[in-house]
């Protein structure tokens, strides 16, 4: 079973998770049977070479001679509900999942078209169609997801922990502003928090509308939280922006004016998310500096 040596390299090393996911390299020895297992299962033919994005190595295949993919993910806490919100979406301004075999991090999905990315729009047109998809994903949570109020507990200890990587005036206010977001956060939403213009893809079928969101993070809470991924990407268009600061808080304000965002509460969240990544970096990768860096600039960008 041929996967593909950029995945492989990706994936190799990554340690084992303490809740119990595999590590890197025995997941990767067990793909093979996975997909095996699962052609199967679904009784699946093969229809070419497989891609593959950061976490997920997905086949094309045929099923019931329609086309679709066999999506294969190492297991990770941010991924382990995926099947839950795309069963909620029900193909509503998201991929339509066909079927699910969560214990073995599989599902088997529609398939997009891989070759038309959101990213082949212009920046702010790209805002327009996230901020749009945000309305059509709206829905309310399950309990088995992980509330971002829960998830705050842990990045407040991250804040706290001094750092001369990321300049405290942030990591202090990032603080605060976390609090104060989570304290007067509304009733929580089913919200994709990794919604970003590479995990857009157009349909195949032009019944399926213009754009369809793939690769959900579902997590309980409020859609101005998830603004910040459309933020931070395209990192060549902001670059060359004469503005930095006006470029990238327009971004914000025009998904939050499409999906109806209250503004400051993007923006205070954009700006939490962004400390969050710099802090993250600051631990994970301390002796490469262009993503914390570049995070770090961001988030001056929104801090008032």
């Amino acid at each position: 079973m041929l996967i593909p040596e950029a995945f492989r390299m990706a994936i190799a090393g990554r340690t084992a998770d303490a809740a119990g996911y595999l590590g890197g390299d025995d997941w990767l020895a067990r793909v093979p049977s996975l997909v095996e297992e699962h052609l199967d299962r679904w009784e699946l033919t093969l229809d070419g070479p497989p891609w593959h994005g950061e976490n997920a190595v997905v086949f094309p295949v045929l099923h019931e001679a329609q086309t679709a993919v066999l999506k294969v993910t190492w297991p990770h806490p941010e991924a382990r509900h995926e099947h839950l919100a795309l069963r909620l979406w029900d193909g509503r301004g998201a991929v339509r999942l066909i079927a699910a075999h969560p214990s073995a991090s599989t599902l088997l999905l529609e398939r997009l078209d891989g070759d038309r990315p959101l990213t082949e729009l212009p920046i702010l047109e790209a805002c327009e169609v996230v901020g749009e998809l945000m309305q059509q994903l709206d829905r309310p949570p399950v309990p088995q997801l992980d509330t971002v109020a829960d998830k705050a507990i842990r990045w407040q200890d991250q804040l706290r922990e001094p750092s001369v990587l990321v300049p405290r005036r942030l990591t202090h206010q990032a603080n605060d502003e976390l609090k104060a977001l989570v304290a007067s956060a509304p009733p929580a939403r089913l919200v994709h928090e990794d919604l970003h213009d590479m995990n857009v893809l157009a349909p195949l079928a032009q019944r399926r509308g213009d754009w369809l969101a793939i690769d959900p993070k579902p997590v309980a809470g409020e859609w101005a939280y998830a603004v910040a991924p459309i933020v931070w990407n395209r990192s060549e268009v902001t670059a060359a922006a004469f503005s930095v600061r006006n470029h990238v808080r327009m971004r914000a304000e025009v998904v939050a004016d499409v999906a109806g965002l209250d503004e400051d509460r993007v923006r205070r969240w954009t700006f939490v998310r962004l400390v969050l990544n710099a802090v993250w970096a600051a631990v994970h990768t301390p002796r490469s500096d262009d993503f914390r860096t570049r995070m770090i600039l961001l988030a001056k960008a929104f801090s008032d």
